[in-house]
């Protein structure tokens, strides 16, 4: 992780959830807020351990991995620039419930948790964005979990691509094999042949990690429900919290 000047770091505002709160509140905040350059692959967070940042990402994404007996990783969650990394603390938990793991670098902002914890507690304005923000992610979760253990691979990665295409808005993005493997619980082999099957569509391209989305209609037809129900729980916090 890299830190980076003032003249290089966007505007705050860069992040939704910040940009939600009123102006005198969010000029109280930046000023406990520290610009970092977060790296792909860079581990932000572990399960059961202690939770030292909290993170709005700008143009960064980080993916949540729930993971078992230590090596098997499941997807629960993407944290872009709608939201933040670390929103559980305002709950009261001083450890990480999942793997947070950088899938797109950037510029994020920081702050220490126990500094983002006291200002949560006398500032009425984060609580609300905050409060509707982690009442998406946990719908999101529970999605995903449903989506994991009833609809086939080729579904679930469409799922996916898409809702990295919403995060990054663009059709144009970096995603491994082994990346996916992990957070869809699969082999790679089942990435492989899911993925060969949306590029057999003309949906995507995809080679050596690159993916380019050709048919954003067809890609959502090929994948479950799950999509649009994350897609519309997110627009819906978004309606109602940043106001």
């Amino acid at each position: 992780m890299n830190h980076v000047s003032a003249v290089e770091f966007d505007h705050p505002n860069g992040n939704q959830l910040l940009a939600a709160l009123p102006p005198s509140d969010l000029a109280r905040l930046s000023h406990l807020l520290e610009p970092v350059q977060v790296e792909v692959g860079e581990v932000l967070y572990e399960p059961a351990e202690p939770v030292r940042h909290i993170y709005f990402p700008h143009d960064s994404l980080i993916s949540l991995l729930g993971v078992a007996e230590g090596r098997m990783t499941l997807e629960v969650g993407l944290v872009g620039r709608e939201g933040m990394l670390g929103a559980t603390v305002a709950l009261g938990h001083d450890t990480a419930q999942t793997r947070a793991i950088v899938q797109r670098a950037g510029c994020a902002s920081r702050m220490d948790s126990a500094r983002f914890r006291t200002e949560f507690a006398r500032n009425p304005a984060l609580q609300r964005v905050l409060y509707r923000y982690t009442d998406t992610l946990l719908a999101q979760a529970i999605q995903i979990a449903v989506c994991s253990r009833f609809h086939v691979l080729e579904a679930r990665l469409a799922r996916s691509l898409l809702i990295t295409r919403d995060r990054l808005k663009s059709d144009k993005f970096h995603l491994t094999h082994e990346f996916l493997a992990h957070a869809l619980g699969v082999r790679r082999v089942g990435v492989t042949k899911a993925a060969s099957a949306l590029q057999q569509q003309g949906l995507i391209i995809y080679s050596r990690g690159n993916i380019e989305i050709l048919d954003v209609r067809g890609l959502a037809a090929a994948s479950c429900k799950c999509y649009e129900i994350v897609k519309e729980a997110g627009a819906s916090a978004l309606s109602t919290a940043f106001v």
